[in-house]
């Protein structure tokens, strides 16, 4: 006999989501998180009365948060303060000069007409595109499957305007920016796309939308990132879902072709009727569920599996508010700088001394510092496999703070009073990221959409999957989405 309906492994937001909603559905359920708050990525850590956002930093797209906090019987305004970032991001480029962009049609078209005229006219185009993309992205991948080509197929049948979209899979990121912006913006659009864990020459056109979706105007929980899981656990609770932090599994229990629950690192067994793994999906088949209940075509297709690059992320508290403009400062590379750290990623797994963005939450919430204060997440990309990350984590912040007081911000290194990163090894073993990668799997043409891990396993019966790793891909709001489509199936498929 089952003790629960439903185990969900993993409390960040796509576990969250899918177990708020299938306890909404009266079902009992159960949440299963190894660490001691919620959250994952968008968790939070205080450092000398200083809080700290994990590794997610603004939230671009407020529709599946409100889908998902409305089929909870609330609103998302009622449950978290979310406050716009305006100006949305400042770009350093690499002559000095600053774009401000600030989160108004009229601002951004002032700011790109100080670049050029033409850049500043075909920004109308160019949202006109994305615009369009967004409303028909909301109405398909972020409400429905992805898992088979059928599933595709009976998108484009509901919502033919999809197919208008297609070709944007097979084009790229710098692809599609090129159709419209002088090289200097795309240049300012860049690390965007870089955030996704590849360079725009080899991103999917379909992440064109980045830019556009910040640009709208990114928002920010008051009280820091974890707001939102905080969210999302108090609403679930109110429909009766258990929440078991502290608790790690480590295993899927599998009999026949079916899970029936799942194991607990310390031997324990909780028996239920579905399973949602918010884990990462090649953890989830490789090793919690095991190669042997799978068929060879799953094992290699498990094995192919790619995961994200790393994005560590240094942590700065300092005594003076810092000589930024905007919530996001990026420090924009140039094409050629991102093509030579690409090709050269294997060879020296170093950081870029070239680009990275520093997010400034205090200038959005200064309550997250002691007064006088203030806080600095800064994300650095580069390639980081092969490093030996408890040796050289030290020097790594040292190295960073040193680049930026050089660079974007002068003095800097004057006025930090406590400083500690997030390594891709960290990562990895406080909130299970394999390598350290913040959108669990790679997002190129190969990891999207049907052939990214299917939201209800193909291999598994009664087995579902939330997450990054999983459909629609990485980010807030579309691990949100992903664990509203995993209570979907759960209600299709198990009622």
């Amino acid at each position: 006999m089952a003790d629960f309906d439903v185990v969900v492994i993993g409390a960040g937001c796509g576990g969250l989501t899918a177990g708020a909603l299938l306890a909404a559905q009266s079902r009992s359920v159960l949440v299963l998180d190894m660490n001691d708050t919620v959250g994952g990525c968008a968790s939070g850590f205080v450092r000398e009365g200083h809080l700290f956002d994990v590794g997610a930093s603004v939230v671009e797209l407020l529709v599946p948060l409100r889908r998902a906090f409305a089929a909870l019987g609330t609103t998302l305004e009622d449950e978290v303060d979310m406050i716009l970032c305006d100006p949305t991001f400042t770009v350093i480029l690499r002559d000095g000069e600053r774009i401000h962009y600030p989160a108004s049609t009229e601002g951004i078209i002032e700011a790109l007409r100080a670049v050029s005229v033409e850049d500043a006219r075909n920004w109308e185009r160019f949202a006109s595109y994305c615009s369009d993309l967004y409303d028909v992205l909301l109405d398909t991948v972020y409400l429905e499957p992805m898992s088979t080509a059928g599933d595709l197929a009976r998108l484009l049948r509901r919502n033919s305007a999809l197919a208008k979209y297609l070709p944007s899979f097979l084009t790229s990121y710098q692809g599609v920016l090129g159709r419209y912006f002088s090289l200097r913006v795309q240049q300012s659009f860049a690390f965007q796309g870089l955030t996704m864990g590849l360079p725009p020459s080899l991103l999917p056109g379909l992440y064109a939308f980045l830019p556009y979706g910040e640009l709208q105007g990114p928002y920010y929980p008051r009280g820091g990132m974890i707001e939102l899981p905080n969210a999302l656990r108090r609403v679930g609770e109110r429909h009766g879902m258990t929440v078991r932090l502290r608790t790690p599994v480590s295993r899927v229990m599998v009999e026949r072709g079916r899970a029936i629950g799942v194991a607990l690192a310390d031997g324990t067994e909780i028996r239920s009727d579905v399973v949602v793994s918010n884990v990462n999906a090649k953890t989830l088949y490789a090793e919690m569920v095991g190669e042997e209940y799978l068929p060879w075509l799953a094992r290699r297709g498990v094995r192919s599996y790619q995961y994200d690059n790393a994005l560590p992320v240094v942590y700065l508290g300092v005594d003076y508010e810092p000589p930024l403009e905007a919530h996001h400062t990026v420090i924009a590379p140039t094409s050629e700088e991102v093509d030579s750290w690409w090709r050269n990623r294997a060879r020296r797994p170093i950081p870029s001394r070239h680009f990275g963005m520093v997010d400034w939450p205090t200038r959005t919430d200064p309550g997250l510092a002691p007064e006088g204060r203030h806080v600095l997440n800064v994300t650095v990309a580069g390639a980081y496999r092969g490093i030996d990350w408890d040796a050289y984590k030290h020097r790594f912040v040292d190295e960073v703070v040193g680049f930026l007081s050089a660079d974007a911000l002068p003095g800097l290194e004057e006025h930090v009073r406590m400083a500690t990163c997030a390594t891709p090894r960290d990562f990895e073993r406080r909130i299970g990221l394999p390598e350290g990668g913040l959108h669990g799997l790679a997002q190129d043409l190969g990891h999207t959409t049907v052939f990214r891990p299917s939201n209800k396993s193909k291999s598994i019966e009664r087995l579902y999957l939330a997450g990054s790793s999983t459909n629609p891909g990485g980010g807030v709001p579309t691990v949100i989405a992903s664990g509203a489509i995993a209570a979907k199936l759960v209600q299709r498929h198990e009622s």
